[in-house]
């Protein structure tokens, strides 16, 4: 099912197509409403939690557990909608998968999974100047280490074994982090400057967001040697596809997205498309940069300095996304002297090897992410490359 869209006005910056490659024009025009398309089931879900107060947000509470047929009575008719959405689950999608969950993700140690993917995916996403503005309003320096700790909590509910099943933690967190988005949106509209190109978190951000999750953080995993074949690619995509539609990301985006190859093309689509980065996606990244360095550095067993850290933080950047968008993004070149990057890749290469040697230990990898501890009880639980986290998951002794 393709969700309909209502778009908003767009400015002539939204609308201006000239700059985008001509192998991508033609879909392109047909895409460009999508810049400035916001989320209706989503916003007008918004609009009705704050007409009808505590009933439509226990209505809402009991709808994401335990279904919309749980549900007494009638629902606000927004809630309702946007319950009804989220419970059609696309013919394609293998309820055993959603049992088994993203087992792709959840066979890459989860440090190096919030450094390389949560980073890389949200570094992606605030190359979109409308997302990095409000990021840069709302998310001063000190709390930009929250919203990585956030987002890595969120992906995990996600790829949980059950995460996304009708009630699962999974679920329930995209649905509230969507309307969480519409509620940005509104907010921010009312006193947009019409200047800056795109909707603050539209469509199109969305699918940034999704393609960081899925494309540019297994880029990002495969410059510190974590790789994965084909047919994990295959099942990656089929698992988040399923996420894709609980997000709301209309289905044109992402029906046709099969493994790597296919993903590429929809980033070199957002890509073309304007806007470009501006000063606002440059500061968030690099404050994003600075903290996840910062609270690498000062957890437990690191033996990084923050400024080691930061050079290897860039360099996988500048790996995933490639050197021009990183130089567009601000993302500095890593002199190959202090670049660590090509000695961590040759030991998670070999680690990984072992840990996928077998189905029995590859079954144990994904046992051990997910009995990894939760950042809230844990909350230097930040990625210690090269420490005894690292030494653990490679089987070598720790100091």
């Amino acid at each position: 099912m393709t969700t309909n869209h209502t778009p908003y006005i767009a400015s002539e910056q939204v609308t201006d197509l000239e700059a985008v490659d001509r192998r991508h024009s033609m879909k392109a025009h047909r895409m460009a409403w999508l810049l400035t398309a916001g989320d209706p089931l989503a916003d007008a879900a918004i609009a009705e939690l704050d007409l009808y107060g505590t009933r439509a947000r226990q209505a809402l509470d009991v709808g994401l557990r335990k279904g919309l047929a749980g549900l007494g009575g009638r629902p606000p008719e927004a809630i309702a909608a946007l319950l009804k959405q989220v419970e059609a689950t696309p013919s394609q999608v293998d309820p055993l998968m959603l049992h088994r969950g993203d087992v792709v993700s959840l066979s890459v140690p989860p440090l190096w999974y919030r450094l390389c993917a949560i980073t890389s995916a949200l570094t992606y996403t605030c190359a979109s100047p409308a997302t990095a503005r409000l990021m840069v309003r709302t998310r001063p320096t000190p709390t930009v280490s929250h919203w990585l700790v956030e987002t890595g909590l969120w992906a995990r509910q996600i790829i949980q074994p059950g995460g996304l099943l009708h009630g699962g933690p999974g679920y329930v967190a995209i649905v509230e982090a969507r309307l969480h988005q519409a509620r940005m949106r509104a907010a921010a509209l009312a006193d947009w400057d019409t200047g800056v190109p795109g909707l603050p978190i539209g469509q199109l951000d969305t699918a940034r967001t999704w393609l960081g999750l899925t494309l540019i953080a297994y880029q990002a995993l495969a410059a510190v040697g974590i790789d994965i074949t084909g047919e994990e690619e295959r099942r990656l995509y089929q698992y988040w596809a399923h996420v894709a539609h609980l997000l709301g990301l209309d289905e044109t985006l992402y029906r046709d997205i099969a493994d790597h190859a296919d993903a590429r093309r929809l980033q070199h689509l957002l890509d073309a498309m304007p806007p470009t980065p501006d000063g606002n996606s440059r500061t968030a990244i690099a404050a994003m940069v600075d903290a996840q360095a910062h609270a690498t550095a000062h957890a437990p067993g690191a033996v990084l300095s923050q400024h080691q850290l930061q050079d290897v933080i860039r360099s996988v950047l500048r790996r995933s996304l490639g050197n021009t968008a990183a130089d567009r993004l601000g993302i500095a070149d890593v002199p190959a002297p202090a670049d660590l990057t090509p000695l961590i890749s040759t030991l998670n290469r070999q680690a990984r090897y072992w840990q996928t040697f077998s189905p029995a230990s590859a079954q144990a990898a994904r046992r051990q992410a997910a009995d990894e501890p939760r950042p809230e009880s844990d909350p230097t639980a930040a990625v210690v490359p090269l420490g005894v986290a690292f030494q653990r998951r490679a089987g070598t002794p720790a100091a």
